[in-house]
């Protein structure tokens, strides 16, 4: 069975799955896809540190799931705009391991992440496969990834 690590951008899954299907993205359904066709080494669930129950509720299904949480705060900045990025913490991770599975898995469509993946596909000959909302995903990001799952209404709450 392969060997995979999943990595999700919870921000961007969140807004991607509201804005086009308003709906949420089901966690627990796409483990247990992607468990019956894997073997999950790594799940890693990048998300904002909570700012409320509900918040806090999410994170511990998540837990509950087998994902690991890594939470960072929110920054409200002066100006009133506000930042809780996991960019370069989600790059760093699938830089560290990748090359000890056989299929990187993304869950975002996020383009800052397709040089990361076409790297990660030509330093370690790992797999790389994408899932996202289709018409909300970077087409550099589907240029370069192995494979796409589209999220439809089986993944959503």
């Amino acid at each position: 069975m392969e060997k995979v690590a999943i990595f999700v951008d919870v921000q961007n899954i969140y807004y991607t799955c509201k804005q086009a299907f308003g709906r949420s993205f089901n966690y627990r359904a796409l483990y247990k896809l992607l468990s019956q066709q894997y073997h999950i080494e790594h799940a890693i669930a990048y998300a904002i540190a909570p700012a409320d129950d509900g918040q806090r509720k999410f994170q511990d299904a998540l837990k509950h799931i087998g994902f690991e949480v890594k939470l960072k705060p929110y920054i409200q900045r002066s100006d009133g705009s506000a930042k809780g990025d996991w960019d370069v913490g989600i790059t760093i991770d699938i830089l560290d391991i990748a090359e000890d599975v056989d299929k990187v898995i993304l869950l975002s469509g996020d383009g800052d992440f397709d040089l990361l993946l076409a790297k990660v596909a030509q330093k370690y000959g790992c797999n790389t496969q994408v899932i996202s909302v289709a018409p909300l995903t970077a087409k550099s990001l589907l240029d370069v990834t192995g494979s796409h799952i589209a999220i439809n209404h089986d993944l959503l709450l």
